[in-house]
């Protein structure tokens, strides 16, 4: 398969599991609009040609394309790779408005071409071995689930360059939590109906220290030494998105859920805690090694051993064996179509939760109803986009 990418930038380290010449996959074409994004594709890929022209990748002849800029540029690039007819990987998440996730369905819909979003957790071990407990049937119906995100690593993520403008994001409750809020989804077997939320910049609007960053990366800057938050140093001229966020939710069967984000905390991990009709599990970590614990025996004295205890597995390659899962089953499906762990529909209503919540938490934190889809992209997309 003759592969591009668009968008050179964090997520481009995707191309080691998309570049495996002789073994049915090669990266041929990278486009990107900066020099040092082309330079770093030219230095890493040397066999593939590189451009700044998106008009010459579209008529490149590949088989399939990956959509790695930034969350804004999403459906400004994979509407035209859609409409070109490649297959066409777009990273989490789908874009930052509904307007523009609904413009990329719209587009995959309208001209058959096979989408598929990026969202890896999918095939995270934790997240997957979580939705293996509940589909064994130990802790019957899902009927709660809260989500709490320690994001220690935020300051120095999302806080030092365009993550932290709504112009470019919406809100890290979108950003960021679009991952969590899919994987909700997910494990409770339903989506979003109705959002409420509250949150504030409570930290990182404080700092005084700032700096365009724009000639950086975040390779540049990271450090675990840059600590306590409100040390933090070259911010981002511009922040206007909260780093503390609450998200409550209610969705189509009935299953209620929360999502909690900090983005100054010390430690960085998710917790995830399902409760259903038979007992509740909850992950501690969510690191290979790790351990997922079980309850479904009653007891009144207090916290008590789990009944089951479950390690988290590993694998190799990013995100505990995730990324490379991802492209493969990409590839599968740009290839052969087909069913995927993945879904264009959940994207959306990821999207759409987070926008919504957004939108609840910057007017009086409201109630606010999801947008509905057409039932004919329901249809089509829940079908593994069927040729037509």
């Amino acid at each position: 398969m003759r592969v591009g990418i668009v968008g050179f930038g964090l997520r481009a380290s995707l191309w080691k599991h998309v570049h495996q010449p002789g073994q049915g996959s090669e990266v041929v074409m990278v486009c990107d609009v900066s020099e040092r994004g082309r330079s770093d594709a030219a230095e890493r890929i040397p066999t593939a040609a590189i451009t700044s022209s998106l008009e010459e990748l579209l008529g490149a002849g590949l088989d399939a394309v990956l959509v790695l800029t930034p969350d804004n540029r999403h459906a400004e690039i994979a509407v035209q790779t859609l409409r070109a007819g490649i297959p066409t990987f777009c990273e989490k998440p789908l874009d930052v408005t509904v307007e523009a996730a609904d413009s990329i369905l719209a587009a995959a819909y309208e001209s058959g071409t096979r989408l598929y979003v990026g969202h890896n957790m999918r095939h995270m071990p934790v997240v997957v071995q979580m939705r293996e407990v509940i589909e064994s049937g130990q802790i019957g119906e899902v009927k709660a689930i809260w989500c709490r995100h320690f994001v220690g690593n935020g300051g120095d993520y999302y806080f030092k360059d365009w993550h932290a403008e709504r112009a470019n994001t919406t809100s890290l409750l979108l950003q960021k939590g679009a991952h969590d809020i899919d994987v909700i989804h997910w494990l409770a077997g339903g989506y979003s109906t109705k959002v409420s939320a509250i949150g504030d910049l409570a930290v990182y609007g404080g700092v005084t220290s700032r700096r365009d960053n724009s000639d950086r990366r975040m390779g540049d800057w990271f450090s675990l030494e840059n600590w306590p938050p409100t040390e933090q140093t070259d911010l981002n001229p511009i922040i206007d998105v909260e780093d503390i966020s609450m998200m409550q939710m209610v969705l189509d069967n009935g299953a209620l859920a929360s999502y909690q984000q900090c983005h100054f905390t010390p430690d960085y991990w998710r917790n995830y805690m399902v409760i259903g009709t038979k007992g509740r599990m909850e992950n501690f970590g969510d690191s290979p090694g790790d351990l997922i614990k079980v309850w479904t025996s009653r007891s009144q004295n207090g916290f008590v051993t789990p009944d089951t205890e479950i390690e988290i597995r590993d694998g190799e390659g990013g995100h505990g064996g995730a990324d490379p899962l991802l492209i493969a089953e990409f590839l599968r499906f740009a290839r052969e179509g087909g069913m995927t762990e993945t879904s264009p529909i959940a994207a959306r209503e990821a999207v759409a939760a987070g926008v919504m919540a957004a939108q609840s938490l910057r007017s009086g934190g409201g109630a606010l109803e999801i947008p509905p889809l057409p039932a004919a992209w329901i249809e089509y997309f829940n079908a593994g986009q069927p040729t037509r």
